[in-house]
């Protein structure tokens, strides 16, 4: 049951944190709406924080795996699967429920860079430019080091443009500039 408690309040918190914000949810509300009780919540973390820390880290392993299956899906071969990941994020931004990328809003929200959440949140930034790399290498790419974080600049400014657009159109400017780096 404790477990079935935990789950419970890291799905609430994070649909809650993606949605509204971070700090616009309090530990009451995350209560009340996960129908957690306080002294089970402190059983399971040592306050908001360590549950923030928590739902990126969850976050981070998921979203990982999807983009893996994504840019894996219909046996792709290696070269086309660097721009596949843009292919990936344009079906993602095309959801009701899209709200930009929680790591980046966190690292928003939680500027300073030694705080936990900030800390996790740029782990999660730099798994994804070695995924890029790795995808590059795959493709042959003997820059793939210098190109990785190239192409996650392009992941993030389409993120951030497909917020303020509320298109999924970013992604496809980004694959876009993608192809022309590579060619």
């Amino acid at each position: 049951m404790a477990t079935r408690a935990r789950q419970r309040l890291l799905t609430t918190a994070e649909d809650l944190f993606y949605a509204e914000g971070i700090r616009a949810v309090g530990v009451d509300r995350l209560l009340q709406e996960s129908g957690v009780g306080r002294a089970s919540f402190y059983r399971h973390f040592d306050g908001k924080d360590a549950l923030v820390v928590a739902v990126l880290e969850d976050r981070d392993r998921r979203w990982l795996a999807w983009l893996r299956e994504a840019v894996d899906t219909g046996s792709r071969p290696p070269a086309e699967r660097p721009l596949a990941v843009f292919d990936a994020l344009a079906q993602r931004f095309a959801r009701d429920d899209f709200r930009g990328c929680a790591f980046i809003n966190t690292m928003i929200e939680m500027a300073d860079p030694d705080s936990p959440a900030h800390r996790v949140a740029d782990r999660h930034k730099r798994r994804v430019i070695d995924y890029l790399a790795e995808l590059l290498e795959d493709a042959g790419r003997d820059d793939a080091a210098e190109l990785a974080p190239e192409f996650a600049l392009l992941v993030d400014g389409a993120i951030v443009t497909a917020v303020r657009e509320s298109s999924p159109a970013a992604a496809e400017r980004a694959r876009a500039i993608a192809a022309r780096l590579l060619a």
